[in-house]
């Protein structure tokens, strides 16, 4: 069986999500790459989360030709291909309908950086992306949600903010493992639903001062970063 590991640590993302109440059913998946190989591992469409299993995740090139699997991969296959095609620093995606990041992104608007919170995590805003157009749609829904998506990311880092709204769909995260892409998929929520409540509380509330942003961030991220124990990955 190929990329045995990553099989397992797909699985166990996409086990997360559910953990963590970002997932419904089978709303959402999460997909990892072996980059010297160019073989991705995604969960398989529609199967119940509770019957998968590592040899049930299917394997792609990344063109998307099935390399191993019996089942059909999952629909969002061609998104993640795109990510991976055009994010080379990422290892993995995830991507769910969170109540509260949905909300943002049916809402077209992106998640504002309000606390140090969001500041730990995103290096600004989490972007939202544009509404397909109906060629878009015609010419491809899934690769086309992947080309709007990096659109968005023509002046941005990917690497920094790895997280992204499709307006009027729901988000996309991503990080340098399957586990990592899980985890921010988490703090996302989090982070949306608390700039939910706090736009609730205050309207008009003015996003974190950038001094006190970039300190969270780059203590967490940056080249002397501080955050953590040496022989943690940050």
């Amino acid at each position: 069986m190929l990329l045995e590991r990553l099989r397992e640590e797909v699985l166990e993302a996409n086990l997360e999500l559910v953990r963590r109440g970002l997932v419904l059913y089978t709303f959402g998946n999460a997909s990892g790459i072996d980059r010297e190989r160019g073989l991705v591992a995604i969960k398989p469409s529609g199967v119940a989360y509770e019957k998968l299993t590592p040899a049930e995740m299917v394997i792609t090139d990344l063109a998307g030709a099935i390399v191993e699997g019996s089942l059909r991969p999952s629909s969002d296959l061609p998104t993640h291909l795109a990510l991976y095609r055009n994010f080379p620093g990422i290892g993995a995606v995830a991507h769910t309908h969170s109540e509260f990041a949905t909300s943002w992104a049916q809402a077209g608007k992106p998640v504002p950086c309000l606390g140090t919170t969001h500041a730990d995590y995103f290096h600004g805003p989490v972007p939202v992306t544009d509404h397909l157009s109906c060629a878009e749609i015609d010419a491809g829904y899934e690769e086309q949600t992947g080309a709007v998506i990096c659109r968005a990311f023509e002046n941005l880092d990917p690497n920094e903010i790895p997280a992204v709204l499709v307006r009027g769909h729901g988000p996309f995260c991503w990080g340098r493992d399957p586990a990592a892409a899980a985890h921010n998929a988490v703090i996302l929520e989090a982070v949306a639903r608390m700039a939910y409540y706090t736009v609730t509380l205050a309207h008009d509330v003015e996003p974190l001062p950038s001094a006190l942003h970039e300190k969270h961030f780059l203590r967490k991220h940056g080249t002397t970063a501080y955050y953590g124990q040496v022989s943690e990955k940050k």
